[in-house]
């Protein structure tokens, strides 16, 4: 039957949808025994070291690799020009972003040197430590050219446009309207503006982007050992520009140390491993190091956004204007593009409030920096703190608490299906019983006594709220209407084994936020077995079906439903070979932990395990016209919206040194509608890690240029990240509206923390500041910034 366990069903001996389950590969990675692409050795496999430009802009006038090849050990330099025969270039736009332009790329450039950090070089060796001694010994002339740096200059006149044949450096703009702006900001009660910064930073994995490609000249096939969020998607990169049929590809991601959704891109210098493998047939592997790393993993977040709200005198939001640029580097990342978080704030500004008047605009501009594009909540934090920083200012223009703000211009629950100003379509959201829930949790009014009492003795708290919205499930309206090869469906098999094992395989792949755990979940769930006897296999396009990965949390919403429907599909199967081997009516029957059972009384008739045995081994005891196909196949797609929308609210409460400018994070909170709630405690992990990297983005992290396009970081002594001591309690909360799309009714949940928390944190910044007349609006909110602004520095 199509059916699920009630989530509070909770004493079903087979019912884990909604429990508290640990991941199943917890153990392995604790004890240091997983199998990350580092601790792959292949025979005959050699390393790449790659020579990386020390300036922003500069013509290549030659690359002499004479004196690495005197370095004993060292067997190659490779060239951009040595491997243009041997892969195509691309270029990173969308055909539904109209208007995109973007120039040509390759693995190793030709003739130009675009940001501190590109890959000109490849120094194969025997061993890493001699290929980067190889390296060393690579002398690149320069001739320097002028830089586009500032991108609040990218597009003056007089400033060096990177790509001439592309006219100017404006690589996407968008505008998005409704209603009338003007008029309503003519007749507002009141008006608050402000400019908000968000900083460059980047992923910080634990795990370095890393790639062994071992091409077959025998066979002709390529395989590709890569920690990757998209194996699907980089098996018909790979295919493509290395000129192989896709079916002669093979991706293999096995444990992958952190994504953050900076392993889900197009590297030059990863395409250029794969091709040096294809032109050498043997195995070569690239690790990226610290240091590279700061300069060749994608950044993400570098914005400058106006924003003005327009209120009544009953504290209504009548309007909301913004005007977003963004510096993306000298290309637009492939083939997600570096143009969809501009994209995504001017569709996500406003998301949580009823109002009608919307302007919204986005530049998105190239620039000699390291590239940018999708990490983590993809424009989402950089929308929640326009919107709420400006609805804080707007609270405090009418006179109204924040809380009380909120509770007037939130859209109402039970008010769906309804489209925003902006033209994003809720199929269901829960923004005033999430407000309801944080409130409680925290004990808002006690907090307000508090922060009144100690202000009295010189003491400066503040309390902060973020209201966000959070897409997830994402239809082919995110990439595959432009033309990107990135599936938006995912599928499963599940399998039943002889002794009555269960083996599903899934598009999805395990990044460490627990896909193994939750597929198992499910599975065990819809087949009827426990879950010990259910192993997942994720991350190998030749044995998993065909699917789009894990990105914009899509894991559980559209693969763990493609496992339910396979999972339900093996359960009819086996009913019905039960039904013939028992002489009842499948409907008759059931499969409950493992066993073929009655349905109405429970009464167990057969182990799951015999009747494997007899299909796989006596199946001439059965009919001959029986189908006996213990394994099951099902694809799942969003059709209904184009993203499904999850809500939530988070609150900042914290103490502020106005002598340093030192924070201290007291407690932080987070209430959460991410659907139907698989596991409890991953749902959790996920939203207190995001959270977390929001906490970073707001105070920490932060990767600095000079005016001549050096990036000023190098190592973690100088990018700082939040570390255990600092941070606060959190509190994690949930509301649960599932979807309808689906019968799991599961949306997403691994960015909602990033989304809202480093809104909440500045608001409670400024909600300390504010009997100080004081306020900051740039992250990271650094003490030297706090000092600014109070004017002591």
């Amino acid at each position: 039957m199509n059916e699920i366990a009630d989530p509070g069903s909770i004493d079903r001996p087979n019912s884990y949808i909604g429990k508290s389950v640990p991941r199943p590969n917890v153990k392995k990675l604790v004890e240091g025994r997983g199998q990350y692409v580092d601790d792959i050795v292949l025979p005959r496999m050699v390393h790449v070291a790659l020579v990386r430009s020390s300036l922003a802009h500069a013509r290549i006038t030659g690359i002499d690799g004479a004196d690495a090849l005197d370095v004993p050990g060292v067997l190659a330099v490779f060239t951009g020009g040595d491997l243009a025969a041997h892969c195509a270039p691309w270029v990173g736009v969308l055909a539904h972003l109209k208007g995109m332009k973007s120039a040509p790329q390759r693995p190793l450039p030709i003739d130009r040197a675009t940001w501190v950090g590109e890959a000109l070089a490849a120094v194969v060796a025997e061993t890493r430590a001699i290929a980067e001694d190889g390296a060393a010994r690579v002398r690149v002339s320069y001739e320097t050219l002028p830089a586009a740096v500032d991108m609040g200059t990218a597009l003056e006149a007089g400033t060096a446009i990177i790509h001439p044949e592309l006219g100017d450096n404006l690589c996407f703009e968008r505008v998005n309207e409704t209603g009338n702006v003007e008029q309503a900001f003519a007749a507002a009660h009141k008006v608050v503006e402000a400019t908000f910064h968000t900083a460059r930073h980047t992923g910080v994995t634990l795990e370095p982007r890393s790639i062994l490609a071992d091409y077959n000249r025998a066979s002709g096939k390529l395989t590709v050992y890569h920690s990757t969020q998209a194996p699907h998607m980089m098996q018909g990169v790979f295919a493509k520009h290395l000129g192989l049929p896709e079916g002669d590809v093979r991706v293999i991601c096995a444990d992958v140390g952190g994504s953050y959704g900076i392993k889900v891109h197009v590297y030059p210098d990863e395409v250029a491993v794969a091709a040096i493998a294809k032109i050498m047939g043997r195995p070569v592997k690239f690790i990226a190091d610290r240091l590279e790393s700061f300069s060749s993993d994608i950044h993400a977040r570098d914005h400058r956004i106006k924003g003005r709200m327009a209120v009544d005198a009953n504290g209504r939001i009548t309007a909301i204007d913004i005007d977003d640029l963004t510096g993306i580097g000298p290309y637009s990342v492939y083939p997600r593009t570096s143009a969809v978080e501009g994209n995504q704030v001017v569709s996500l500004v406003g998301g949580p409030y009823d109002f009608a008047n919307y302007h919204a605009k986005t530049a998105v501009v190239f620039q000699n920096k390291t590239p940018t594009s999708q990490y983590r909540a993809v424009g989402h934090p950089i929308a929640t703190a326009i919107t709420e920083g400006l609805v804080d200012l707007a609270a405090e223009a009418v006179g109204l608490d924040p809380v009380e703000f909120r509770r007037r211009n939130l859209m109402a629950d039970g008010t769906y299906p309804r489209t925003s100003a902006a033209g994003l379509k809720f199929e269901g959201l829960s923004h005033i019983a999430s407000l309801d829930k944080l409130l409680a949790m925290m004990d808002y009014a006690a907090l307000r006594s508090e922060q009144e009492r100690l202000r009295g003795e010189g003491i400066h708290r503040g309390i902060g709220l973020a209201a966000f919205i959070e897409l997830t499930n994402p239809s082919p309206f995110m990439y595959g209407i432009g033309g990107a090869r990135i599936s938006a469906q995912d599928g499963c098999t599940v399998r039943i084994d002889p002794d009555g094992s269960v083996v599903a395989a899934t598009g999805v792949t395990e990044q460490g936020q627990g896909t193994e755990a939750i597929m198992r979940q499910i599975v065990a769930e819809g087949v009827g077995v426990p879950i010990e006897q259910v192993r997942v296999v994720t991350g190998d396009t030749l044995t998993t079906p065909y699917g789009g990965g894990t990105w914009a949390c899509r894991g559980t919403g559209i693969g763990g439903e493609a496992a339910l429907q396979s999972a339900i599909a093996v359960k009819g199967a086996v009913l019905a070979i039960a039904g013939a081997m028992l002489q009842a009516q499948p409907e008759t029957l059931d499969l409950t932990n493992g066993e073929i059972v009655e349905r109405g009384t429970g009464r167990a008739r057969m182990p799951l395990a015999e009747l494997a045995r007899i299909v796989y081994f006596r199946g001439d005891t059965l009919p001959a016209d029986l189908p006996r196909e213990l394994i099951q196949t099902r694809h799942f797609i969003t059709k209904q919206y184009p993203f499904a929308f999850t809500n939530g609210i988070q609150a900042s409460y914290l103490e502020l040194d106005v002598e340093t400018g030192l924070v201290k994070l007291l407690k932080h909170w987070c209430v959460e509608d991410c659907g139907r709630v698989i596991n409890p405690l991953l749902v959790d992990e996920q939203v207190r890690g995001g959270i977390v990297q929001g906490i970073g983005a707001a105070l920490y992290e932060e990767c600095p240029y000079s005016s001549d396009g050096q990036v000023l970081v190098g190592s973690m002594a100088d990018y700082l990240v939040p570390m255990a001591a600092e941070m606060p309690d959190i509190e994690v909360g949930h509301v649960e509206t599932p979807t309808r799309e689906s019968l799991l009714g599961a949306k997403g949940a691994g960015e909602a923390g990033t989304a809202g928390a480093p809104a909440a944190i500045m608001n409670a910044i400024n909600d300390a500041l504010r009997p100080l007349r004081a306020k900051v609006l740039a992250q990271p909110f650094t003490p030297e910034r706090i000092l600014a602004a109070l004017g002591k520095v």
